[in-house]
């Protein structure tokens, strides 16, 4: 475990060096309204977990669980779909053909968008993406194309073929001269955010969120700042092989780091979204780097608590137990209310 408190002169660094690179969005009204016309759109849970809460030597843990979001298995369902339903009520996307690269979950939410509203879906898979999820990515009708090592070399296959083919790319990520779309696409992140502030009894004095791209980490904790101010104390959690995002608030500008491959599988990316990175500069306190085997022990632990995920599905509560080593890092005691976001479902 590797832990940094973000300084102001780290986050003026990154803010000031993406000067032309927007914040996230904080509009959650709006994929609201367009998601509850998606097929098998409708609220998750969020519960109380005092087995959690035990383990990890605080007062209450609160798990915002995503497993079934959609029927798609994972908080990425709210993301794609929701650019695909922009596009839609535009009268743009039916007959388009959108592709993109994905770790499994994020290829899901494309294909099964792109199915719902009259549109073909390519996804790139990276050769160490499991088969299942490419049988998945089949089931909902999208193309599978198999393409370098990383997550990465898939990313770059994608690319490639929206700019020969003039197909609509659809990446969760963003970088100079991609904007727009994962704008949008975090955009849709905030939904989950949002119902889970209405569940909570009090705002929580924690928040431990997973990230690989960012995605996820900056919706939650931005629109987390608009419901509850300077209140939480926001923990970001990365595997130690992929510090996109540490490496980056460390250095003050965007870094593309280098590692061997995680089991957190969904985490594993090696280079940050530049919205996300603003966001989370601005948005989150701590940023902490976790083991194999602390990533292996979370998704244990959640296993043991009724609540089977995958080591990228329970990774931030990984970081909360990591951390019930050191109370002092982040402040934690018997008082303390955490939130984590259960982000994917068993594979």
């Amino acid at each position: 475990m590797d832990i940094m408190h973000k300084t102001a002169a780290q986050a003026d660094a990154v803010i000031k060096t993406l000067a032309d690179i927007p914040f996230p969005s904080v509009e959650a009204d709006r994929p609201v309204a367009l998601l509850t016309r998606c097929p098998a759109a409708g609220v998750t849970p969020l519960e109380e977990v005092p087995a959690l809460a035990q383990v990890a030597g605080v007062g209450k843990v609160f798990v915002k669980d995503e497993r079934n979001r959609m029927g798609l298995g994972s908080f990425k369902a709210l993301g794609a779909a929701y650019v695909i339903a922009r596009d839609a009520e535009a009268g743009v996307a039916k007959g388009q053909t959108y592709v993109t690269a994905s770790a499994g979950n994020h290829g899901l939410s494309v294909a099964a968008g792109a199915q719902a509203f009259g549109a073909r879906a390519v996804v790139y898979l990276a050769e160490t993406v499991p088969e299942g999820f490419a049988d998945r990515l089949r089931s909902f009708g999208a193309e599978v194309m198999r393409h370098g090592a990383i997550y990465e070399d898939a990313m770059a296959g994608a690319a490639k073929a929206a700019e020969d083919k003039a197909w609509a790319l659809l990446s969760d990520s963003s970088w100079i001269g991609y904007l727009d779309r994962p704008h949008t696409l975090m955009e849709g992140y905030l939904v989950l955010m949002q119902e889970a502030v209405a569940q909570m009894p009090s705002p929580p004095t924690h928040i431990f969120l997973q990230a690989g791209v960012g995605g996820l980490a900056t919706a939650c904790a931005s629109y987390a700042r608009l419901a509850w101010g300077d209140a939480p104390r926001i923990v970001v959690v990365e595997p130690e092989a992929a510090p996109a995002i540490f490496a980056s608030i460390k250095a003050g500008e965007p870094q593309v780091t280098e590692g061997p491959e995680s089991a957190m599988g969904r985490l594993d990316c090696k280079e940050p979204s530049l919205i996300a990175l603003k966001g989370l500069a601005r948005d989150a306190d701590d940023f902490m780097l976790i083991s194999e085997e602390e990533g292996a022990t979370g998704s244990t632990v959640c296993g043991d608590a009724g609540f089977a995920t995958t080591p990228s599905g329970g990774a931030g509560i990984a970081g909360l137990l990591a951390a019930d080593n050191d109370h002092g890092a982040f402040g934690l005691s018997a008082n303390s209310h955490v939130l984590v976001v259960l982000s994917e479902q068993a594979s």
